[in-house]
């Protein structure tokens, strides 16, 4: 995990000078691909911390060890509902909101609607039914 937040880190670090060179160059007044320069290289820098992060929490892994086999990434990585249904309905409501950016205001309103419905299912899946504690 090392090596992965030291290229995120170099590539963020790499994204705010091409921003900055590029905001130079165009004279600050082109605005889009300058906050989209400086946003991907926030996400870039907020993966790395994440890594790091987690690093720290769980010690070294398989892949920082130079002997380390695949095996050794065996074992359980979460907790997954079989079958859920609720991030298909999500991902359906989501559309509808964006495509109601894009056509009328009122898709977006079914969207936001059957959006929360199916976030609260989605959240509460593990407690009714027969997946519950």
């Amino acid at each position: 995990m090392r090596t992965n937040v030291k290229l995120f880190t170099i590539l963020g670090v790499f994204l705010i000078v091409v921003a900055t060179v590029y905001g130079f160059w165009v004279r600050w007044t082109e605005w889009a691909g300058i906050p989209a320069l400086y946003a991907v290289a926030g996400l870039s820098l907020m993966v790395a911390v994440f890594l790091w992060l987690t690093e720290r929490k769980f010690g070294q892994g398989p892949d920082d060890d130079e002997h380390g086999e695949i095996s050794q990434y065996a074992g359980t990585y979460g907790s997954f509902a079989p079958w859920s249904w609720w991030p298909l309905g999500l991902g359906l409501a989501c559309a509808a909101l964006v495509l109601g950016l894009a056509i009328d205001a009122w898709i977006s309103f079914i969207g936001v609607g059957v959006g929360i419905y199916f976030l609260v299912g989605w959240v509460f899946e593990y407690s009714k039914g027969d997946h519950a504690h």
